[in-house]
């Protein structure tokens, strides 16, 4: 057993040495747990952000150009002031994205109580901010005409209080949400890479012809990689989340980080078993790269990270049980949002652990195979 934890060591060791002469690899590691967290976090795509407006107002009364001055940042750049004969050219080269014409006699029609109108041209190309921003115009136009016609600003008194509280995240900030879900992502995409790029790395550089030779057995030489790779992503991950996400972003954390990071140790455990066996597929990196694509998308996209799991069909839903992003994201966001407990989080911690040695004995055993097939 000595013997055994001692080659297990060296042969980790063995692995950071390589990682560490591997420059892309080490920019892919620094890459993707600082830019790529921060960048998701603070672009939100989801929420209207300096969308480009033009509005054509050819009634010039008070009544429209209250409605233009509505319009103003962050949800809005400034107004620009054009002609209707701009409109389809500025569309069409991309000028703004939302178009918002006012006809002459608008404010006399309202007054009179007469149908009036105003044109919204969207382009709808870009789906999100077209979606969001179509909304955001409507309310602020219906919202500006119905207090200019009742001669006041504000709202009438429902007869029902409906008291708001937004638990976890009070202040609405999106950022809290995309940081967080993007150390999850990182974390998962990160260690089935550089274990699967470690394997291939052996083989392309003729190196694992020399470990057959050498007393090892192939379940030290992998769990070497298994435990090395794990590290290096845990290490990254404790980084990114103090110093991106806490220390730049200023996102508090709920729960407790210890706790986190245990789960993230046992979901590892699984990943870089992935992609250990994702590398006895694969024959060269870029094979692997290919493959990698059709695993990851589906572990990110159907874990609920990014939609709500009950949103999903239920045959997705099941499958999905499967794979141990699912109880990860379900685990970080308890911890890190809510501030839940072991008492809270232990069903997933479970699940990570029995999928983690069922994803080991399979890795294990196509690795076996494989070495056996270059012997």
């Amino acid at each position: 057993m000595r013997q055994t934890l001692s080659n297990i060591y060296r042969l980790g060791v063995k692995e950071l040495w390589s990682l560490w002469r591997d420059p892309i690899m080490l920019f892919l590691i620094v890459f993707t747990f600082t830019f790529a967290v921060y960048s998701a976090a603070s672009s939100m795509p989801e929420t209207l952000n300096s969308a480009p407006i033009a509005i054509v107002d050819e009634d010039n009364s008070p009544l429209s150009q209250r409605i233009v001055s509505a319009f103003y940042p962050p949800h809005f750049m400034n107004p620009k002031m054009i002609a209707p004969a701009q409109i389809d050219p500025g569309m069409d080269a991309g000028d703004y994205t939302f178009a918002l014409y006012i006809p002459e006699g608008f404010q006399r029609d309202v007054l009179a109580g007469r149908r009036a109108e105003i044109q919204v041209n969207t382009d709808a190309t870009r789906m999100t901010q077209a979606f969001t921003g179509s909304s955001y115009i409507q309310q602020i136009v219906i919202g500006e005409i119905t207090e200019f016609t009742n001669h006041y600003r504000g709202q009438a008194v429902p007869p029902v209080d409906l008291a708001l509280r937004a638990r976890f995240n009070p202040t609405l900030d999106k950022s809290w949400f995309g940081s967080l879900t993007e150390i999850i992502n990182q974390i998962t995409m990160l260690s089935i890479i550089l274990t699967g790029a470690a394997l291939i790395r052996e083989r392309e550089h003729g190196t694992i012809e020399h470990l057959l030779v050498m007393p090892v057995t192939p379940f030290e030489i992998m769990l070497s990689k298994v435990w090395s790779m794990g590290l290096v992503v845990l290490v990254a991950s404790i980084f990114s989340l103090n110093f991106v996400v806490r220390g730049l972003l200023g996102v508090p954390v709920a729960g407790s980080l210890p706790l986190f990071f245990t789960g993230a140790a046992l979901v590892l455990f699984a990943t870089t078993s992935l992609g250990v066996f994702m590398a006895t597929i694969a024959r060269n990196m870029p094979q692997f790269g290919m493959l990698a694509v059709l695993v990851l998308l589906p572990l990110e996209m159907l874990s609920g990270g990014m939609t709500p799991r009950e949103s999903m069909p239920a045959l997705v839903q099941t499958i999905m049980l499967a794979a141990p992003t699912t109880h990860f994201v379900e685990l970080g966001q308890a911890i890190l949002f809510r501030g839940a407990g072991l008492d809270v989080v232990w069903p997933q911690f479970v699940a990570a652990a029995v999928i983690g040695a069922l994803f080991f004995g399979i890795a294990l055993t196509r690795f076996r195979r494989t070495i056996s097939a270059m012997a």
